[in-house]
């Protein structure tokens, strides 16, 4: 049903965060121009250390060499602080661009529907949010920012020393070229492994996630070591890629300098040959060893970091991955609205009950058997509608088609004649109020919990709500009322309090389609009977669809429709069902009697 995680490739995800750095160019600028500052400073330095040696150590000149001192320490301030700029700027820079990738992801993510989400396990997701940002957060900050000096620096050292001499120069040259070969070899192997390592880290996040947040389902099976042997075999497969990895950084970091050394100390002894032959003094061969350290250096910095770039980059795809995956459930462009069938002029649009159809619909989740075939229902405005049966008829799946969670694979659902699909999925589910059987309660207080359903209202249209539905009692009692933080998924609440909750968010946004799914099942009987009342109260001028496990539940409704394996097999009310449908009989007398 989600378009599946797309491929990428290193020029799209390159091209990706460079868009986000165009959105700091005066920063970009600012650390280049700071980038260059430094690098010239720390050139120059070769040029006071022979200036120096020959007119002052050399010549015996005590003035010379005080000024030479004074120019070197004045050119090494300038290099330091144009380094404090550079690097303050290009972490600013990581931190910045991090920051934005997060929010962009994040608010990619919130579009895509709950079937991506069954494919793709929720700790991975926060893995590449976490440990994957935080790597590109490096790279862009730190690692960019060397690759850039190195790559300066070793340019401008090269064309110093090809002043001081070309000769060596050459040599220097025909070293370069061997130093590349071991980064075209190795680098790859290091970025896949990194982005390897990286999967398996979310693997970790993933089974942390699941096993903590089902911490009470763990200890009363007595499961702790079987998921300790879980978790600590996944601990070593990460740590096998992580192996890996290592190695073939490793190597390529050895190598680059193996090669750099050798080539260093080979173009020393030729150097030294020039000296003794007149052809060099001294203070150029000081200056150009410094210069060939520089260069040397810069190179092995690049050998290096070129590993940690690679990680960012496969960091950068799995993140880019999820920021292009396309949501197999498309909002329409266009501003349909849903109709309004009346011919009041004072009615309240945003709040008018429409009238649900849905018309021939078939529908299957992926790589399982159709549910619905051919499935028609007509729903009138302001109807109160119960749906009886047993599990797996498709009475929740119907409330996720009439939100548009899923579409039909063929047929229509229509809002008062008109297709949902021509709306704006947003504008769709604003009109909609959803309280289900496990209620959701956020790690937040009581006010903003309630308020989720009306962000815009007062506390108190808040507390209203929260009278209504019954919650008010209870939250009073709590230590700090409506601001008393409720934990992680509500763990301060019993389960029929959290279900008052989110009846208390259901009233307050105040929607014209209320989908109950049973939203009195967590309730003892008396606060049952205290919600039933302000759920009928809710209900009036409202179309309601309810899942029915109660018989207080279908008393209320207008109409019953008994579904069994995705089909309606009985409609009506509750006492003509009991006398024409046996389905429906046999179901009460189990589920809703009981």
């Amino acid at each position: 049903m989600t378009t599946p995680l797309a491929d990428v490739s290193t020029k799209q995800v390159l091209q990706w965060i460079g868009s986000h750095l165009l959105h700091y160019k005066s920063r970009v600028v600012g650390a280049v121009i700071a980038l260059f500052t430094a690098a010239i400073a720390w050139l120059l330095l070769g040029q006071g250390i022979k200036y120096a040696i020959d007119s002052g150590f050399i010549e015996n000149a005590a003035d010379t060499l005080n000024k030479a001192t004074v120019m070197v320490l004045a050119i090494t301030i300038v290099a330091c602080l144009a380094t404090y700029a550079r690097f303050y700027l290009m972490t600013w820079l990581g931190e910045r661009v991090s920051a934005d990738i997060r929010n962009q992801v994040y608010s990619h993510l919130l579009s895509l529907p709950p079937s991506f989400f069954a494919e793709l396990r929720t700790g991975e997701v926060i893995s590449r949010f976490t440990s994957d940002t935080t790597i590109i957060q490096t790279v862009v900050g730190m690692s960019l920012s060397m690759t850039l000096r190195s790559v300066v620096t070793f340019v401008g050292a090269l064309i110093l020393m090809t002043f001081s001499s070309p000769l060596l120069t050459f040599c220097v040259i025909v070293a370069v070229p061997a130093v590349l070969v071991p980064i075209k070899v190795l680098a790859p192997q290091v970025r896949r492994y990194a982005k390897e390592s990286q999967d398996k880290v979310a693997d970790l996040g993933a089974r942390i996630d699941e096993s903590l947040h089902e911490i009470m389902t763990v200890q009363a099976y007595t499961a702790e070591n079987a998921e300790r042997l879980h978790f600590s075999k996944k601990v070593e497969l990460a740590m096998d890629v992580a192996k890996k990895r290592i190695h073939y950084r490793s190597l390529l970091i050895g190598c680059i300098m193996c090669i750099s050394m050798t080539a260093i100390i080979f173009i020393a002894w030729v150097g030294a040959r020039q000296v003794l032959d007149g052809t060099m003094t001294v203070g150029e061969l000081s200056a150009f060893l410094f210069y060939a350290v520089m260069a040397g250096g810069s190179v092995a910095t690049i050998s290096e970091v070129i590993g940690e770039v690679q990680r960012g980059v496969g960091a950068s795809e799995r993140l880019y991955e999820l920021f292009t995956t396309e949501p197999a459930i498309k909002s329409a462009n266009t501003h349909a609205r849903i109709p309004v069938k009346s011919a009041a002029t004072n009615i309240d649009i945003s709040k008018a009950a429409p009238r649900i159809q849905l018309e021939n619909v078939s529908f299957a989740y992926p790589n399982s058997k159709p549910l619905f075939d051919n499935l028609n229902i007509d729903i009138r405005e302001g109807e109160r509608l119960a749906l009886v049966g047993a599990s797996g008829a498709g009475k929740t799946t119907l409330f996720q088609l009439l939100m548009r969670f899923y579409d039909p694979t063929s047929g229509q659902i229509l809002f008062n004649g008109s297709p949902i699909d021509t709306m704006p999925v947003e504008h769709l589910r604003h009109h909609i109020a959803v309280v289900t059987q496990e209620p959701v309660v956020f790690a937040d207080t009581v006010l903003e919990n309630i308020r989720y359903g009306n962000p815009e209202a007062s506390d108190e249209a808040v507390i209203s709500a929260a009278k209504k539905a019954f919650a008010h009692e209870f939250i009073d009692n709590l230590d700090e009322r409506y601001n008393t933080q409720l934990g992680e998924r509500g763990v301060k609440l019993s389960g029929g309090q959290k279900q008052r909750i989110a009846i208390a968010r259901a009233i307050l946004a105040d929607r014209p389609i209320l989908l109950l799914d049973e939203a009195t099942s967590a309730l003892d009987a008396m606060s049952e009977r205290m919600v039933q009342q302000a759920i009928d109260r809710l209900m009036v001028g409202k179309t309601s669809i309810v899942i029915a496990h109660r018989l207080s539940t279908v008393q209320h409704a207008d109409r019953i429709l008994v579904m069994d394996q995705g089909q309606v097999v009985g409609s009506g009310d509750h006492a003509s069902l009991m006398k024409s449908d046996t389905l429906y009989r046999e179901y009460a007398e189990l589920q809703l009697l009981s």
